[in-house]
């Protein structure tokens, strides 16, 4: 017999207040298996995001205070495949700067407090270095990409080799670049917001080698029935039209046939371990987390429009948790990229 609940979906009803509206793009990962791809075949997409006219963007990567917690705690998330993997070294902007992780997020904080409404290309170069400084070098980018190209140089805290570093990551494939950033950019953000986390699903198991031939086992398994739909997904990416390619994989049918071949195949392991479980617990824990991170993004503002943008699988567990949040409607990405 289920438990009782108490029902919230009619707490916010009445509420005098603004809805804050929040879009979830889910993205292929553009980085991975795309040598070739082109970043101009996004403007489509990019013009329909804009007419959002997001006041806020989120991006799936991990934040340097998430980073300097990891660094901080290598008995916990130390190994070669945990959260640490997917820090950026910042030797070079240390010394550069001057500034660790934790002075340098209190500088970005203080800065945008303060920040004007026509800032002069020296603060924004020395909030691109602080950005850098605080491991978030896609909104270093951010500030780099609205300065004048005549502009885009050393100086106020940037030396040559930090602008070396943000040259090279604004030629990245990467959607955290080539779509949040630029779109932020574009609309006159100052930022993005990195929402990812991998403290939740730093599954600790005994045998690491059973447990990952467990989950493929069990992908093995599922993926004939999602083959079609692969294969479909394959050849538009090819095809080079990529607001074709976001269509698709933002459509409802699609997610359910991606998600029942991954996380609904590994609820079907048989392992005595059972541990397709244990990776959907920790999907579902890492999914938690990163949407308290983008609740966060927009605590202090009702009303704001969000864009996050994330791997197309998280979709749908973020649609789902953030459209139970008070004052929160959710936005039909289909309908964006009509």
């Amino acid at each position: 017999m289920a438990a009782a609940q108490v029902d919230l979906s009619t707490l916010d009803q009445g509420m005098p207040g603004p809805r804050s509206q929040v879009l979830v793009l889910g993205s292929v990962h553009l980085s991975q298996g795309r040598e070739t791809f082109d970043r101009e075949s996004l403007a489509p997409v990019l013009e329909r995001l804009a007419a959002f006219k997001p006041d806020i963007i989120t991006i799936e990567a991990l934040s340097g205070e998430q980073c300097d917690l990891v660094a901080r705690h290598p008995a916990i998330y130390g190994g070669p495949d945990g959260p640490g993997s997917y820090c950026r070294k910042l030797d070079a902007v240390k010394a550069a700067t001057g500034l660790d992780v934790p002075a340098a997020i209190g500088e970005v904080h203080k800065t945008l407090k303060q920040w004007p409404a026509a800032p002069t290309p020296a603060q924004r170069r020395r909030l691109a270095s602080l950005f850098m400084a605080a491991g978030d070098r896609n909104s270093a980018l951010v500030q780099w990409w609205q300065l004048p190209a005549s502009e885009r140089r050393a100086g106020d805290g940037l030396n040559e080799a930090l602008v070396a570093l943000l040259e090279k990551e604004a030629l990245s494939s990467n959607e955290n670049a080539s779509i949040a950033a630029r779109l932020a950019a574009r609309l006159g953000l100052q930022r993005v917001h990195a929402v990812d986390d991998h403290t939740g699903d730093n599954v600790d198991v005994s045998d690491v080698d059973a447990f990952g031939k467990a989950v493929q086992q069990a992908w093995s398994l599922g993926a004939p029935a999602a083959q079609a739909m692969r294969d479909r997904e394959e050849a538009i990416g090819k095809s080079g039209d990529m607001l074709a390619l976001y269509r698709y994989i933002n459509r409802p049918d699609v997610m359910r046939l991606a998600i029942a071949a991954d996380f609904g195949a590994a609820l079907q392991d048989p392992s005595p371990q059972r541990y397709g479980q244990l990776y959907v617990a920790g999907w579902e824990a890492r999914n938690l987390r990163m949407v308290a991170n983008i609740r966060e993004t927009f605590r202090e503002r009702p009303g704001a429009r969000v864009l996050s943008v994330v791997g197309a699988s998280h979709k749908p567990w973020f649609d789902d948790l953030l459209g139970q949040m008070q004052g929160v409607d959710i936005v039909d990405a289909e309908r964006i990229l009509k």
